[in-house]
Order: structure tokens, then sequence, then C-alpha cells
């Protein structure tokens, strides 16, 4: 399997690192400041393959916070209002899509 820092990175829109947190599995983007959060709204947005580069390759190298970092797709609002961008990302972002055992 091909390391995600050998691969060619096409970026076609905005986009967001994201990754899952070390301690709970919970999914976690990466702010401008350079820590994670699990709100969506609080990451850092970027529209080129340099920068989400950049923020990928930073990502990566935290593992001790977060795992499994990639550049995920993200939609804007006219108001600006960050959305996922593709089916996979808005089950990550929404939550199980079944009830965990014994909350059903």
């Amino acid at each position: 399997m091909t390391s995600p820092l050998q691969q060619k990175l096409k970026v076609t829109g905005p986009v967001v690192i994201t990754a899952n947190r070390l301690g709970d599995g919970a999914v976690v983007y990466r702010s401008a400041d350079g820590r994670w959060t699990k709100d969506l709204t609080a990451a850092a947005v970027v529209t080129t393959a340099p920068a989400a580069m950049e923020l990928l390759t930073a990502a990566l190298a935290d593992r001790l916070a977060a795992v499994d970092a990639y550049v995920a797709p993200v939609e804007l609002t006219p108001q600006q209002q960050v959305l996922p961008g593709n089916l996979r990302e808005q089950i990550r972002f929404n939550g199980p899509t079944v009830a965990p055992p014994g909350e059903g």
C-alpha cells in the first residue's frame, strides 16, 4: 500500500484533514492552529494540493493524538458553513448508522 505522502494528491474543491482520535475513536478534524477538533466548522479548509499536503503531513506526524489522517472533501454553503462533501463523510460526521448494542 502506498503511503498517503507518496500519492499524488488531487484537490478539486474545498477539503479538510480528518482522522480518528486515538483515545476514543471519535472523528476529528485538523484546525488551522494544528490541533484536532470534533467541530467540522473549526477545521482548516484549503483548496489547493500543496496546502492540503502541508496539513496532511503535520497530521500524520501527530500519531499520539489521532490515527489514519486523510484529505476529505467538504462543501461550503453561501454562508461559508462547512458541510461533509460526500456520503462517507456525512456518515462519519453524523455518527453510526445503527444503534450501539443495548441502545436499540
